[in-house]
């Protein structure tokens, strides 16, 4: 289809570069501009994650734009949690049925390739170094300063989207010239910093390859990610403040005793520990809630720029990656009538937005807290025995989220808020539980409130 409109995206991160794919095969013309250096000439540190976790409503966005079987090549499949205990024991908890997974995989290495794959589209020019100083949206101009010869500029288009990410600058133009523009901030009491497991002398995994590896500690928690080199990345989720806080780990000699003491079967796995914990900056975790997402039929948030999540559900990119998906199908629904298009998106993706954020915030009590935990180890056992029984009746919250994009973030949160309050009076009602999880007293006790 061809189509004269022009598109200017303001970010070329993981949401704005596969957004303009999108758009690019549209017809449309497409300008993205990005605040960063070019990651593929410079190497770039962010203080964020070097993996992410891949699920299968992110994958659906690629496959969208024919690029999932590429990243399929490059990701590692994780099957479970592999649960590190204070006493050096090891659980490994699936995370589905029928080898279901989730992937671990390079945020530069999608980024990259997702940046390569929109400039093979004549119409798409991304410019790096340009940093988003403000929008018109009457007349439809984005204005920008270039970080490297400080040279302003401005530039005309039909359509604007910010996909600038959690600290948008095209959310604050926004927020600054819209009345009663809701707005949230969130951060929690966790920082995080990130560690490395190295490979071992042949390029070896140290550890168990195919699993995220999770060192819960009630308060905090240390997690690992595989890399495709061997590797695994760490990321040591602690608060700023208090006993067992960043605050307390300041020289090499306390950083050496908390871990020999906390974690002390990373000891061994990670020789550049110190040197490392010592480097590496710490940074926070937000969540941002607001609305509206779309202004005056020229603009429109997507991704983390319309609705920042905190990392423990591994679901910021794939909501993402979800929302190109739904504005795609949006354009088909209403025939390019762009004030229906953004009128519908904002109204689906907001409710699933803010969703994905609350399930966020529970998984990462769940991770630190429980997932040690003798009754909520059980808890998931009989969900997972009663679903194989009754797939119609019961699809655990973590299925919903992870592997079934066909349903949305805001039904599973609903959904599994209720299978948690069933499961939690049948535990209560039931003496003995433990010793009988998987006998029709208990299938016959779930049904039962099922039909309440």
């Amino acid at each position: 289809m061809s189509n004269q409109k022009s598109v200017s995206l303001i970010g070329a991160g993981l949401v704005g570069s596969l957004l303009s794919i999108y758009l690019a095969k549209r017809g449309y013309k497409v300008d993205v501009f990005e605040r960063r250096t070019d990651m593929r000439k410079n190497r770039i540190s962010a203080g964020r994650s070097i993996n992410l976790a891949l699920s299968d409503r992110g994958l659906r966005g690629l496959d969208g734009i024919g690029i999932g079987d590429e990243i399929r090549k490059i990701m590692i499949p994780m099957y479970g949690r592999a649960i590190h205990n204070l006493d050096g024991t090891h659980v490994f908890q699936p995370y589905g049925k029928d080898g279901q997974a989730i992937n671990s995989v390079s945020r530069g290495g999608i980024n990259m390739k997702l940046m390569d794959l929109a400039e093979t589209h004549l119409n798409v020019k991304i410019n790096f170094n340009e940093f988003c100083t403000g929008i018109d949206l009457k007349k439809g101009v984005s204005s920008f300063k270039n970080e490297a010869t400080k040279i302003t500029s401005e530039f005309q288009s039909d359509l604007i989207f910010g996909t600038d990410g959690a600290f948008s600058a095209a959310r604050l133009s926004a927020m600054l010239s819209n009345d009663r523009f809701e707005y949230k901030q969130t951060y929690i009491e966790h920082g995080y910093k990130e560690l490395t497991i190295p490979a071992g002398p042949n390029g070896e995994f140290l550890i168990e390859k195919n699993a995220l590896h999770i060192w819960p500690r009630k308060n905090f928690m240390m997690i690992a990610l595989p890399n495709m080199d061997g590797s695994f990345t760490c990321t040591l989720f602690m608060p700023f403040k208090g006993e067992n806080s960043f605050e307390n780990l300041k020289t090499r000699e306390q950083v050496q005793l908390f871990f020999d003491t906390i974690l002390s079967d990373t000891v061994p796995l990670m020789p550049t520990l110190l040197d490392d914990f010592i480097a590496n900056p710490v940074s926070s975790l937000v969540t941002v809630k607001c609305f509206p997402w779309t202004f005056e039929d020229k603009l429109a948030l997507i991704g983390d720029a319309a609705h920042a999540i905190v990392p423990f559900y591994g679901q910021g990119m794939n909501c993402g990656f979800e929302d190109c998906v739904v504005l795609n199908e949006l354009i088909d629904k209403h025939k390019e009538n762009w004030t229906d298009v953004f009128s519908e998106y904002q109204l689906l993706r907001k409710k699933d937005g803010d969703a994905v954020a609350d399930l966020a915030l529970n998984n990462f009590i769940e991770m630190r807290d429980k997932t040690a935990d003798p009754n909520f180890l059980l808890q998931k056992k009989i969900e997972a025995w009663f679903s194989s029984k009754h797939p119609d009746k019961w699809i655990p919250q973590y299925t919903m989220v992870t592997y079934r994009p066909d349903i949305r973030y805001s039904t599973a949160l609903i959904e599994g808020d209720r299978q948690n309050k069933i499961m939690q009076d049948v535990m209560a009602s039931l003496p003995g539980i433990m010793d009988k999880w998987d006998t029709e007293e208990v299938e016959q006790a779930i049904l039962k409130k099922l039909k309440k």
